[in-house]
């Protein structure tokens, strides 16, 4: 099922994630597959349509800083890189709560952010088969097993997030994607004016 991201659409979109349905859409880099994060069984669904080894962890999408309440542990340092890069293409690894880690983004695409705000947090990962080309547009996106596609147009970047592990003692990059390392790493821009 293909849907617009008009206000019907979103909300029958979020409808169908609150029924555990796994749905795709459009991010500020990739097309997504997403699952309601508090559903196990939609989770292991998208492992099983995107074919994902189950060792690999989803990511954890969110509209706002405030809904990573009860999902990860967020320091001072955390809420800096937030602050800097957010919305848009990083992940943060942190610390979940209750053990182990999670990775956590906030997207900066319009779509993207509207299906959060409609369906709530979502459990996320690229919408292709795993180690494939990811998807670009709504028909790449329509994976057996997707119950719908939320049609953004094509993804803007086609460039993976990156992802900055903050769970040690020092900043580290796991995957340099939209956002390069030394960008990341280095002294925030001087502000001119």
């Amino acid at each position: 099922m293909l849907l617009k991201p008009t206000r019907a659409g979103l909300t029958r979109a979020a409808k169908l994630v609150r029924a555990g349905g796994v749905i795709a859409f459009p991010t500020d880099t990739v097309y997504g597959l997403g699952a309601a994060a508090d559903d196990e069984v939609a989770t292991r669904r998208v492992f099983h349509i995107k074919g994902r080894p189950v060792g690999l962890p989803l990511i954890l999408m969110v509209a706002a800083e405030s809904q990573l309440e009860g999902f990860v542990h967020v320091d001072t340092r955390s809420e800096a890189m937030m602050r800097r890069w957010w919305p848009g293409p990083l992940t943060l690894i942190l610390h979940a709560k209750g053990g182990g880690t999670l990775g956590v983004r906030i997207p900066k695409h319009k779509v993207a952010l509207d299906l959060l705000r409609a369906a709530g947090p979502l459990m996320t990962t690229s919408a292709n088969l795993h180690g494939r080309e990811p998807a670009m547009t709504a028909a790449d996106a329509a994976l057996p097993g997707v119950i719908a596609v939320l049609d953004g147009g094509a993804a803007p970047d086609g460039l993976a997030s990156t992802v900055l592990d903050l769970t040690g003692p020092e900043p580290h990059v796991l995957r340099e994607g939209a956002i390069t390392a030394p960008e990341l790493l280095g002294p925030p821009p001087l502000r001119s004016g």
